[in-house]
């Protein structure tokens, strides 16, 4: 246990991965028909304004919903307030925030002292003049005391934007051009990065609309694998060398693919040994796990650190890219001679709407000690459902990492796919969409339940997560889990 930080106890991967195993080789587990139906009817019955109103959108809107994390089965709900540990839809009905605007928010939902704070700013000068505001360098002051590895910060619209960033920075300081990613991992939309992604192996699978020639210099590696890793950097120094290995310190998507505790130093070692710079994607992790990020927990410095969604506490504009000053150098703004620099911009970065939201936040986070509390929750969450799992013998797997939870009851993204056996993938196909479909089921039997999660699997608790609040959320899988037909 390291004090402060979300993370108490540290998992064992292998019991993870050999549970997972378990699950992905047997059928699946869904809720009984009868009352799966019953749980749509739900939505039908409490729901009928956000219907309404979702019906409407499509005509509007592709898909319905302008974010991916808004699409919910049967139909997406319209939240209208949220506060604390809660969100409310536009019918009324209440529901146990676990999804946390996809994590941004780990003090919970609209707190009131950053609101306030937000509010005179709002007052004052509005949410952007274009200029400098002096809460860039608060907000940056306070990145760089509390994060060892970054002595500079750079403020960005998104995740998306920074890893961009990240990439084009090791390239410049470098001079190399190949960048390994960790297969399964998500870093953002970009051309080069829709490779490799949910599940480790698939390279391009998802990469429709994107030409060939972006993605010609990204490579992939399984998580844990530090054999194959090596011998990836080994033949890339053959052939021009390696750029960057880029990895979410805590595993792939969030930590659903949790890796070994001395990985990220097995990789740091191999990054420095080959001349490649290393990357952690704390987008998830910064200020989540600890106020100083995961590289903090682990104790291993990466080159370049990419920042998201806790860095504007869950307002808009939430991105960032610190480092090495040598490194951070590359972006520096202005006139710098002939200097070479990397294109980074945006009219909205740092905003002092963003950059006062997300520095009143990291200094409400730093005085209620939020990051170990919200892993407090997220451990009596965990542990309350694997008590559930195993006394209504599921072969469901529960996990966290801190206030990151994972519930696997389908282990849909642990489907193996092999491209190079392309007989293969019809089954491996059939088999990803009725896990998927399960998937989707049981993220609305949580809903219909007053429990909201990301896709059914994934969950963020937050500092507003009092042992009231997660024992609430326990009853309510409970009653799910009662009607599973196992």
């Amino acid at each position: 246990m390291k004090p402060n930080f979300a993370i108490t106890n540290y998992h064992n991967v292998n019991e993870i991965y050999d549970k997972l195993d378990t699950l992905v080789n047997q059928p699946i587990c869904p809720v009984k028909r009868d009352e799966m139906e019953k749980y749509l009817g739900y939505f039908e019955e409490k729901c009928g304004q956000s219907k309404e109103i979702i019906e409407e959108a499509k005509e509007y809107i592709p898909g319905g919903v302008q974010h991916n994390l808004a699409f919910n089965y049967p139909f997406p709900l319209v939240f209208t307030k949220a506060e604390g540990a809660y969100l409310y839809d536009k019918d009324g009905n209440k529901y146990i925030d676990f999804l946390q605007a996809g994590g941004p928010t780990v003090l919970g939902s609209n707190n009131q002292v950053v609101k306030d704070k937000v509010t005179e700013l709002i007052n004052e000068c509005g949410p952007s003049t274009g200029l400098f505001h002096e809460y860039e360098l608060r907000i940056a002051e306070f990145v760089c005391k509390h994060m060892p590895a970054v002595d500079m910060f750079r403020m960005l619209g998104s995740g998306t934007e920074a890893v961009m960033a990240s990439i084009r920075v090791a390239r410049l300081a470098t001079g190399k051009k190949k960048v390994i990613k960790i297969g399964g991992a998500y870093h953002g939309w970009s051309d080069q990065m829709v490779y490799g992604m949910r599940i480790p192996g698939t390279g391009r699978f998802e990469a429709h609309g994107i030409p060939r020639s972006c993605s010609k210099h990204t490579q992939e590696v399984k998580p844990n694998n530090i054999k194959a890793l090596e011998s990836q950097l080994r033949w890339n120094k053959l052939r021009g060398g390696t750029a960057a290995v880029i990895l979410e310190p805590v595993g792939p998507e969030s930590g659903t693919r949790p890796v070994a505790f001395d990985y990220n130093a097995q990789v740091r070692e191999l990054c420095t040994k080959y001349g490649a710079l290393l990357i952690f994607d704390e987008v998830v992790t910064a200020f989540r796990i600890g106020l100083s990020g995961a590289q903090g927990y682990y104790n291993v410095m990466p080159d370049l650190t990419v920042f998201g969604k806790v860095v504007a506490g869950g307002y808009p504009s939430a991105g960032g890219l610190g480092g090495k000053k040598k490194y951070m150098a590359y972006l520096a703004a202005g006139l710098q001679g002939a200097k070479k620099r990397a294109m980074v911009g945006g009219t909205m970065a740092a905003n002092p709407l963003s950059s006062a939201a997300g520095y009143y936040t990291l200094l409400e986070m730093e005085k209620t000690d939020a990051c170990y509390k919200a892993g407090l929750a997220g451990d009596r969450l965990t542990k309350g459902l694997q008590e559930l799992i195993k006394k209504y013998n599921l072969p469901f797997v529960a996990y966290n990492q801190g206030s990151i939870c994972h519930l696997e009851t389908s282990a849909t993204m642990f489907v193996e796919v092999n491209l190079k056996k392309p007989w293969t993938l019809p089954r491996s196909l059939k088999e990803i969409k009725s896990r998927k479909h399960m998937m989707e089921e049981m993220g609305a039997a949580y809903m219909a339940e007053g429990i909201v999660t990301l896709a059914g699997s994934r969950m963020y608790t937050s500092y507003s997560d009092t042992d009231e609040v997660i024992d609430e959320a326990l009853a309510g899988f409970e009653r799910v889990f009662q009607k599973i037909a196992n």
